[in-house]
């Protein structure tokens, strides 16, 4: 039976949904993220990607390319709720699914092509499901390994589906520029355009030991993947190694009673994710950028795993006091890692620990059911209240 790999890729997924929920602006440039000065462009609409407008371009340059933009914040907890949608679906065609991310999945197929007539019936009925669902578009590509089925979801986009068959591959990858292979970004794609490697045929036909010298050992799997060729499974059960928020603000910030209450934000939403996903974590790291860019880590690894905020901000708290500051602070973050799953460790005080859990699992119920800003502890309060005297003023 032949290998059949599927990749769905939502389009503009964080940009689709914002038009979505405010049907005055669809067909317009929508612009998520770069909202502050400071902010970077998390996804940008169709419509934007006119004007030159792209993930992670500075807000500042965003807004001089597109000034008519409709610049809105990212609601990360609205999108992961309706990626969760969106791989409920996905397994109904396949028994394990390989998330990229929130907006992303690969899936094996082999074996689907008896229930439907055609590869391609086979892609649009996973466009629909999704569409009727969520009212949202999606890419797909359907080829003999990973890296083609992503190469193919990219090609026609939006609302594209591309089948490579078996026996075409160098035919359809051979004209392609060299950054469409997967690992080529800025700087090895200026290296291979000074060998004069423009296209992934002239990859493909290239010495190894050309491409050795070039890139490294990189070359031999540049190679690989411009000839077509590709063995890695989808892993529908790889593991999540680590999982943070972090935030670059407008302004500097001096406060220690305000840097502390955006780590207590930051620690509920990590611990939330943990819990969400059905991990706990050994390890802690803060991370902290200073206003002359700077940046300093501190971790920490504990011999009780965590999935609590306030285990996390204990913790993170005790890292932020050893850091000797004398400036202020424009980037924060908290990132779990050294993760496993929740079942495996045994608490020295598994009552007391156990109750916390249940109230925080209470409150993650509450607030799926009824929306993030449900039910929050005070410090969040205070930071939006804050942030609004701000914008007011």
């Amino acid at each position: 039976m032949r290998r059949w790999i599927m990749h769905v890729d939502m389009d503009a997924f964080y940009a689709s949904v914002e038009q979505r929920d405010h049907p005055e602006w669809r067909g317009k440039p929508v612009i998520v993220g770069g909202v502050s000065a400071r902010g970077v462009v998390a996804t940008a609409s169709y419509e934007a990607r006119r004007y030159g407008v792209h993930s992670a371009l500075a807000g500042k340059i965003a807004r001089e390319r597109c000034p008519d933009g409709i610049f809105v914040a990212p609601r990360i907890a609205v999108y992961r709720k309706i990626s969760h949608r969106i791989r409920e679906i996905l397994l109904r065609y396949a028994p394990a699914i390989e998330p990229l991310s929130l907006d992303e999945a690969f899936l094996d197929v082999s074996g689907l092509g008896a229930h439907f007539a055609t590869l391609q019936d086979l892609g649009r009925a996973v466009q629909r499901d999704i569409y009727a669902a969520t009212e949202l578009t999606a890419s797909v590509g359907i080829a003999p390994n990973k890296f083609l089925a992503k190469l193919a979801s990219d090609l026609h986009k939006p609302n594209g589906l591309v089948v490579i068959p078996y026996g075409r591959e160098k035919e359809i990858l051979a004209p392609l520029p060299v950054r469409k292979l997967w690992g080529v970004g800025g700087k090895t794609e200026a290296i291979l355009l000074r060998a004069g490697l423009h296209t992934i045929g002239d990859v493909a036909a290239a010495d190894p030991l050309q491409l050795e010298r070039l890139v490294g050992r990189h070359g031999q799997i540049l190679k690989e993947l411009a000839q077509g060729k590709d063995d890695r499974p989808v892993e529908g059960n790889r593991q999540r190694k680590s999982l943070g928020e972090e935030e670059t603000y407008p302004e500097d910030l001096h406060d220690d009673a305000v840097i502390l209450r955006y780590l207590q934000r930051y620690c509920d939403l990590v611990a939330a994710g943990l819990r969400r996903e059905g991990l706990r974590a050994r390890t802690v790291t803060l991370k902290l950028r200073t206003g002359s860019y700077k940046t300093i880590t501190r971790s920490v690894t504990v011999t009780e795993p965590m999935d609590l905020q306030q285990e996390l901000y204990f913790r993170v708290h005790e890292l932020y006091n050893r850091i000797k500051r004398k400036e202020g602070v424009r980037l924060l973050g908290v990132t779990a890692s050294n993760l496993i799953p929740a079942g495996e460790e045994m608490s020295l005080f598994p009552g007391e620990r156990e109750r916390q859990r249940q109230v925080a699992r209470t409150l993650d119920s509450l607030r799926a059911k009824f929306g993030e800003q449900a039910v929050r502890p005070g410090y969040w309060w205070e930071d939006e209240k804050e942030e609004e005297e701000r914008h007011d003023q």
